[in-house]
């Protein structure tokens, strides 16, 4: 999909600069990769889309159980590798969280996620599209208690990992994220 050229993508580019302005990063290299997606966004107007070379934002999201003892993630489809859901923004989406929190949906099938305003971490990595690099901006989303998750077409599986217990087969910085995910939901206790 090419960048779309409406108000809507210029409010979802204003909306990735707001974020990550405001976003007191918990770490010197999360400080770092913020500078890095800001200046990205001020050299590309286009950054927030997938035609964007050779990088461009995401959005993802840590799902978590209420009590942060289980993460919620999906196998990719392209990378066989375990994930937290995420992925592109798309034309219809009006912020990084309303993106995160869209993919998680559509990755997982757990709806009335209650997802943190802010972004949880950064997270820069290859990408398995047309671009060399994702930027990735990943929030926390807490499942309700009883959440069944449901295999979309874009997974090979879904499916709820102990946080001490994550598969093998597990995606560059993704225990990092959980860990991250942890730290955040007992800070809100």
């Amino acid at each position: 999909m090419s960048a779309p050229h409406t108000d809507q993508a210029n409010s979802l580019h204003a909306d990735a600069v707001r974020v990550l302005s405001t976003w007191q990063p918990p770490t010197p290299e999360q400080a770092t990769l913020r500078q890095t997606y800001l200046d990205h966004l001020a050299a590309r107007p286009d950054g927030m889309w997938r035609a964007c070379r050779p990088a461009h934002l995401t959005a993802g999201m840590v799902v978590v159980d209420p009590t942060a003892e289980h993460v919620l993630l999906v196998l990719h489809g392209r990378i066989h590798r375990w994930v937290q859901p995420g992925g592109h923004c798309e034309e219809g989406d009006v912020s990084l969280a309303a993106t995160a929190t869209r993919e998680a949906v559509e990755e997982t099938g757990v709806a009335d996620l209650r997802v943190s305003e802010l972004p949880l971490r950064l997270s820069r990595h290859g990408a398995p599209c047309l671009a060399e690099t994702h930027l990735d901006v990943q929030y926390l989303g807490v499942a309700p208690h009883d959440a069944t998750p449901v295999v979309s077409a874009e997974s090979a599986d879904v499916r709820w990992f102990g946080v001490h217990e994550l598969p093998r087969d597990i995606a560059s910085g993704v225990a990092d994220s959980v860990a991250a995910a942890r730290r955040a939901v007992s800070a809100l206790a």
